[in-house]
């Protein structure tokens, strides 16, 4: 039996939301190799290029992002992949350089021990030159280049005939190579989990949790180190492959260092619909506690995250698709300062023309919008593009 006909999709143990250039999904040829190639080109025009709150810089960006990817059941019980991306950005308007690189590095191995029994280690590894948006609240800094390494395990096995029992583990590091922002943020996140499983019903299965977090940072962490422990019960759900959904609900109490400790309810919700060929719906819901990016202000935030994905063919050539999320928050103030609500909205929508198995064309739009309590912390952001991709 193959790997992959049992092998059960690795699941993320924190909800971390992905930074991308386009918000809304982009629908990938598959070229059914074990190797591959794709390239991607485009112009588009940002608004708001450091996501600043004022004196905003707009600029015209030219990009081209290469990619090889390897993906193979080496053996019966052995999964591996593995990709590198490239991303090249050059600005017109942009102060400081305007030519910037980026990388994402990739690799995955999965092991079948048994039918029961699995290993799943993945790694992500990205340099990015060009951040998506400004870290609200700070300075506006023509440099907040950052490489991030992220992670991840899982073990699962059966228990008996309807017990399941995984464990989970997760770290990623931080690195701004700003001394100042790098003095204030880089950190490391280690995240540790234990859950057991029952099937109740065929399509459903119920899940008990209990998960560890530590958050350490590099320099001054007597005063925003912390850690959290979470109990978490919840359900895994999928009809016909169809329809998919899971929920997790429960608590996190949370101790920091230098401030005082809190809890919260914590809640993990999310559902995809499959209702044609190209064609899917996915919603979910978070609420939790995040870093923030201003620590000396704000010990973390309270974020309550609502998110809509959607793609349809409207022909069997041409694909819309759309994204969107909602996320009313509230930073927690530090001693001596006071909480500060805001309000986040992303909008992504983008049209594809799949030209034939190798490439697809689209157009692009993203909005963003901030609205929050502390000015200093609003943005407003608009993205036209248009690209070409071609993979082989």
């Amino acid at each position: 039996m193959k790997l992959l006909r049992f092998l059960p999709l690795l699941a993320g143990i924190l909800a971390v939301p992905a930074s991308r250039a386009v918000y809304a999904p982009i629908p990938e040829q598959e070229q059914g190799r074990e190797l591959t190639y794709s390239a991607t080109a485009g112009i588009s025009h940002d608004s708001n290029i450091f996501g600043a709150p004022n004196n905003e810089i707009s600029s015209t960006i030219y990009s081209f992002s290469p990619r090889i990817k390897f993906n193979s059941s080496v053996t019966d019980q052995t999964f591996l992949s593995a990709s590198y991306k490239l991303t090249l950005d050059h600005f017109t308007d942009r102060p400081g350089d305007k030519t910037l690189d980026s990388h994402n590095l990739e690799a995955r191995v999965a092991h079948a021990f048994s039918s029961a029994t699995t290993l799943d280690v993945s790694d992500n590894y990205t340099i990015s030159k060009n951040p998506e948006s400004l870290l609200a609240g700070l300075p506006v800094n023509s440099n907040q280049s950052f490489k991030r390494n992220q992670l991840d395990g899982r073990f699962g096995t059966n228990l008996g005939q309807k017990m399941g029992g995984v464990l989970k583990a997760r770290t990623v590091r931080y690195r701004y190579d700003n001394p100042t922002l790098g003095a204030g943020i880089d950190r490391t996140e280690n995240l540790i989990g234990a859950e057991l499983s029952f099937d109740y019903q065929p399509e459903t299965k119920l899940v008990a949790e209990y998960r560890h977090q530590a958050v350490d940072y590099r320099s001054s962490g007597g005063n925003k180190d912390k850690s959290s422990d979470f109990l978490i019960g919840g359900f895994d759900y999928n009809m016909a492959r169809k329809l998919t959904a899971s929920g997790r609900f429960g608590g996190e109490w949370r101790q920091r260092d230098g401030e005082g400790d809190t809890s919260a309810p914590f809640i993990e919700l999310s559902a995809k619909y499959d209702y044609a060929e190209r064609s899917y719906l996915t919603a979910g819901y978070v609420h939790t506690l995040e870093e923030a990016s201003n620590v000396a202000t704000y010990t973390d935030t309270k974020v309550n995250r609502f998110f809509v994905n959607m793609q349809h063919a409207l022909t069997g050539l041409i694909v819309a698709s759309g994204s969107l999320s909602y996320e009313p928050s509230t930073l927690q103030g530090r001693r001596g300062f006071s909480n500060v609500d805001e309000k986040t909205t992303r909008l992504g929508l983008a049209v594809s023309y799949l030209i034939n198995q190798n490439w697809t064309a689209s157009v692009t739009f993203d909005y963003d919008d901030v609205s929050s309590d502390d000015p200093n912390r609003e943005m407003q952001r608009e993205r036209f593009g248009l690209s070409a991709g071609l993979s082989f």
